[in-house]
């Protein structure tokens, strides 16, 4: 599960040019990493036994967002701690991939992306690292004697894999709907373990040099009433949005 800006939030450059400025922003669990989240639930509940953990790379300012987690149902949460946050994909799955070989879980969930960096990576490098299968992008799930059978949009149609487990699989909006956490949920989630542990490092292999905003939209243009501005409107669209 990764922390990360609510989706609403007005984002700003911070003054090194290369982050976004944290200041009065909401973070919130990655929508993506909640269909995951959700579907391991779903799982646990339907099979009547089991344990969902939530496995976090940051500071410890994820905490709280952590404890988001736990309070819709999961058992534990471990974060792996890095205050630097200095980290692109790779040394992100390297991290992440250590814990989980300790682990040695069924089931690895991942969203199929995160909505701040947008890489869709990090489950496919993971699975790489650990030599496990991986279906990406899935909004279906069926699981029975230790085999998985995963539904993939894809242009035109649906792509069906089956796989044994363990396995990892990326989630995507229609798996599921993400439950809220309930008042005894958030209540049960203080109490509940959220275990601090030292990350595996490794350098990153990729550096951000500059971030910047899109350029502003500009605005509109009326060329003319009726079918006399078509012409006008072709010629525009060909020799100036250059998109005929």
């Amino acid at each position: 599960m990764k922390r990360v800006p609510d989706t609403a939030a007005k984002i700003r450059i911070a003054s090194s040019g290369k982050s976004i400025d944290p200041a009065g922003i909401d973070y919130v669990i990655n929508p993506y990493d909640e269909y995951g989240i959700e579907e391991a639930l779903r799982i646990k509940e339907k099979q009547g036994q089991g344990e969902v953990i939530i496995l976090t790379l940051g500071s410890e300012k994820a905490a709280p967002v952590i404890r988001n987690a736990l309070a819709m149902g999961a058992d534990k949460a471990i974060l792996l701690k890095d205050e630097s946050e200095n980290h692109d994909s790779f040394s992100t799955a390297y991290a992440l991939s250590k814990v989980l070989k300790e682990i040695n879980p069924d089931i690895i969930f991942f969203g199929k992306q995160a909505v701040d960096d947008d890489n869709c990576q990090v489950g496919s490098m993971v699975a790489q690292i650990l030599n496990l299968p991986c279906a990406t992008v899935i909004n279906k799930l069926e699981i029975s004697d230790r085999k998985a059978v995963a539904h993939r949009p894809i242009e035109g149609g649906v792509e069906v894999v089956e796989t044994n487990l363990p396995a990892i699989f990326t989630a995507q909006k229609g798996l599921n709907e993400p439950r809220y956490a309930s008042l005894k949920g958030i209540m049960a989630a203080k109490k509940k373990s959220l275990e601090e542990k030292a990350p595996e490092k490794t350098e990153p292999r990729i550096e951000i040099l500059k971030m910047e905003l899109p350029p502003m939209r500009k605005g509109g243009k009326i060329v003319g009433e009726g079918v006399e501005a078509v012409p006008e409107l072709v010629k525009l669209l060909q020799f100036e949005a250059k998109v005929l």
